[in-house]
């Protein structure tokens, strides 16, 4: 038994010893091979770069992302590939003007600033003329997100829970009525899509707020929703037959022409019993007189997407190349309702591109009552979980309702980041505040700001920094 151990273990060591030896040998004529082989592919591929004509040259496409992009190439591939619609998320890349040239003046001497353990008014109320406005903690909403359009249910029930906890109203989106997002909010905005599923009766009782969904910043028109699309809980609460798909109107059934709208907010008004009644829409060229139409509509709130606005999926075309950048639409828009005499009547959401506490407190100075929060809110959901999917995939695989992966997220833990987002958010809209040597958000006006340059102090009204 000793003899045979004995042997066992010697030949361990010596198989040890053998490969550790081969080992280095491996690696002293590796490194040597390797350095060689490098250095051979680098000449290579250099010989190629530097020799070959430009036709044949894959500089050739280095010329031709500078010339377009990296996505438009992809996007190119994309519909060649397909042959339709391609649905492209998270809103346009393309850079518009925005509220970067705009900085606030700091109270020091002539104003003093706020002492940090005074206490700020953050609070925000939507529809101040109805029966019962919407009091919210905090002037930041989550923006719509359709469950089964978009998110899944976890996804859902984690932002109403992050809501709930701060004080402020999570929004349906275009999906159907979800009980259990419900149950998990505290302020619940019941938004009207254009399917057939939008006018839902509970979805209207339950809510704080109903919103009438025309359009927002990245997307707008007829729809059709695919039983191969969405399967499973969402296609039977929005009522997807397994065979036949779903049309998404342009417009709201009964809507034919602008002479029928207060008709339908009147309807929408009885059956929302005292409730505030918005309308959202993408802002464009012709804003004012969108607005005309919702003020003599008798809308109580009006939420404008800008053109940086995401969404789950949207053409291309409708993403980059439809409507007005956020900061145009907000100071329109507050112009507009001022000089209609009903801006106190009416409430303001701004909505699109709104990811930092500073751009909030400037859209607030300059009109806005609350601000739309959706891609913040959205990225927030999968921090410290992106581990369960990337590389290999893209982090919303974690949220989106057709995804494969969306029960690895865990809800309570996506909840209390939102929540952790937000809280954070709103301090440093409180310090800004402060700042400015003021103790509520509803003392902050255009006045507070200067802008870098002309085209900013024209389109906004506020001085020039010079």
């Amino acid at each position: 038994m000793e003899n045979t151990l004995f042997i066992f273990i010697f030949g361990v060591v010596v198989s040890f010893v053998g490969w550790l030896l081969l080992g280095f040998v491996f690696f002293f004529l590796g490194k040597r091979f390797f350095r060689t082989g490098v250095q051979r592919i680098f000449n290579l591929v250099v010989r190629r770069l530097l020799e070959d004509n430009y036709s044949e040259n894959l500089m050739e496409l280095w010329s031709a992302t500078r010339r377009t992009s990296v996505q438009n190439i992809v996007e190119i591939a994309l519909r060649a590939e397909q042959g339709k619609l391609i649905g492209r998320p998270l809103g346009s890349p393309k850079p518009y003007h925005n509220f970067d040239n705009l900085m606030f003046i700091p109270a020091q001497l002539v104003r003093l600033p706020v002492e940090r353990e005074v206490p700020i008014d953050v609070s925000a109320t939507l529809g101040p003329r109805v029966e019962k406005p919407m009091q919210l903690s905090i002037p930041l909403l989550i923006g719509g997100m359709g469950y089964g359009v978009a998110l899944s249910e976890k996804a859902k029930v984690a932002l109403a829970k992050a809501a709930k906890q701060v004080g402020t109203a999570t929004n349906s989106g275009e999906g159907p009525f979800l009980a259990e997002e419900r149950n998990a909010a505290g302020k619940f905005i019941w938004q009207i899509s254009r399917y057939d599923y939008g006018r839902n009766p509970q979805g209207i009782a339950e809510a704080d707020m109903v919103e009438v969904q025309m359009g927002q910043g990245s997307r707008l028109g007829a729809h059709i929703l695919y039983p191969q699309e969405i399967k499973g809980k969402a296609q039977k609460l929005m009522g997807i037959s397994p065979v036949v798909p779903l049309k998404g109107y342009a417009k709201l059934p009964g809507i034919n022409s602008p002479l029928d709208w207060p008709r339908y907010v009147e309807e929408l008004r009885q059956e929302a019993g005292g409730k505030p009644i918005g309308i959202k829409i993408m802002g464009g060229g012709r804003l004012e007189a969108d607005l005309a139409v919702a003020i003599e509509a008798g809308f109580d709130v009006i939420c404008i997407g800008g053109a940086q606005g995401g969404t789950a999926a949207s053409s291309p075309t409708i993403s980059d190349d439809f409507g007005l950048p956020s900061l145009y639409n907000l100071v329109r828009a507050q112009r507009y309702l001022i000089e209609q005499g009903v801006r106190h009547e009416v409430s303001l959401i701004a909505s699109g591109g709104y990811d930092t506490p500073g751009k909030c407190l400037k859209a607030i100075a300059l009109g806005a009552d609350a601000v739309n929060l959706g891609t913040v809110p959205l990225f927030a959901l999968v921090h410290k979980q992106i581990g369960k999917v990337m590389p290999w995939e893209p982090l919303t695989q974690l949220v989106y309702y057709n995804s494969k992966y969306k029960e690895r997220l865990d809800v309570e833990l996506a909840a209390q980041n939102v929540a952790n987002v937000l809280q954070s958010f709103v301090l440093e809209m409180e310090e800004g505040i402060r700042a400015l040597g003021k103790k509520s958000i509803h003392d902050l006006g255009p006045n507070d700001l200067v802008a870098l340059d002309d085209w900013t102090a024209e389109l906004t009204g506020v001085p020039r920094a010079w």
